[in-house]
């Protein structure tokens, strides 16, 4: 069979670290209303006062960790969209990120141009948000309508919890939890937390974005909470590796703005293992499956300079699960599995 296609969707990259590559896919990213919530005359107001400056900054932190081949974000993802291939017989497998090239738009007109009739969308997002599992099913629903494309769409829905994606993200990180190390930080890309609040409040007023476990959290509330989400797979991950409770830790990292982000900040975690003592700490980015400017730059580069700085000795980012075997698997039995609808 050659017309069920599989469409592996992330957020995407400058086109190239030049300033002008960068700010058109900032104002691109930033203008959209999953990602930025304000009614547009504000938005608009508050991306353009942004991008006076941050696109300047991005392309120096772009810069510093691009690849030969160009974006590691995108070359990470074309060896998973190669990889699986193999484990893909029903059609094709194709690539479209939120932001920048390919494109969701590029991509379903192109598999509709081939003649394919049916798609599994998979957002390569382990836990749900409308700034990133949101926003692409809503763009591929765009993309749909406005084309009139012959097209029947399942969902890749979150896959925090999957026994799947845990035991990949468990051997991933195998070989240096074997190393000796003081702490592991299991750093999460943040949100606002009115981006949660706004989901949960009709369910739970009183839910608690601080809450240090996910065990209490009702079903209908853990579909839409972010952090505790985040939590799940932590705490799985933890079982899973068999590490006990004061050899690990959750942060949430990559803040932008003045609002109230969910906490613990990356920024202060590493502030304060230093400050305790840890020599060496092991930086996991678990709700990313590919390396990206958030891990590489942020982490690798940005937050080994800030622990060292605050008396650490060593900080270690583990790799995402990038094209790992296990993991191109684990992706493949989740998406014959999807049964999410656009």
């Amino acid at each position: 069979m050659t017309d069920h296609a599989l469409l592996l969707v992330n957020l995407g990259s400058p086109a190239s670290t030049s300033v002008a590559d960068v700010r058109r896919y900032l104002d691109q990213f930033l203008m959209d209303p999953f990602v930025v919530d304000l009614p547009w005359p504000l938005r608009r107001l508050l991306v353009s006062l942004i991008l006076l400056r941050r696109p300047a900054q991005s392309a120096h932190a772009y810069a510093s960790i691009w690849w030969p081949q160009g974006s590691p974000l995108i070359a990470i993802s074309r060896q998973l969209q190669e990889a699986m291939r193999d484990h893909w017989p029903h059609g094709p497998v194709e690539l479209a990120m939120r932001y920048g090239e390919p494109s969701i738009e590029q991509a379903l007109r192109g598999l509709a141009g081939q003649g394919v009739q049916q798609v599994t969308l998979a957002p390569l997002y382990p836990q749900f948000a409308e700034s990133t599992t949101t926003t692409a099913i809503t763009e591929a629903r765009r993309v749909i309508a406005a084309h009139a494309l012959p097209l029947e769409v399942r969902v890749l829905e979150p896959f925090f919890s999957q026994p799947e994606y845990l035991d990949a993200l468990v051997a991933s990180a195998q070989p240096y939890l074997q190393q000796d190390f003081d702490h592991l930080l299991l750093s999460f890309h943040g949100l606002p937390e009115r981006h949660i609040r706004k989901l949960v409040k009709s369910l739970d007023a009183h839910h608690d974005l601080r809450a240090s476990s996910s065990r209490e959290v009702r079903a209908e509330i853990l579909a839409l909470c972010y952090r505790s989400q985040c939590q799940r797979t932590a705490e799985a991950f933890a079982a899973r590796a068999g590490l006990r409770p004061e050899q690990w830790s959750v942060s949430f990292q990559s803040r932008l703005g003045r609002d109230k982000w969910i906490e613990p900040y990356t920024e202060a975690r590493l502030d304060e293992l230093a400050r305790r003592g840890a020599k060496k700490v092991l930086v996991m980015c678990p709700a990313f499956v590919a390396d990206c400017i958030e891990t590489l730059e942020e982490i690798g580069i940005r937050g080994e300079e800030q622990f060292t700085a605050a008396g650490g000795e060593e900080l270690q980012l583990v790799p995402c699960l990038n094209s790992q075997p296990q993991w191109v698997a684990a992706l493949a039995k989740l998406a014959e599995r999807a049964g999410g609808s656009l």
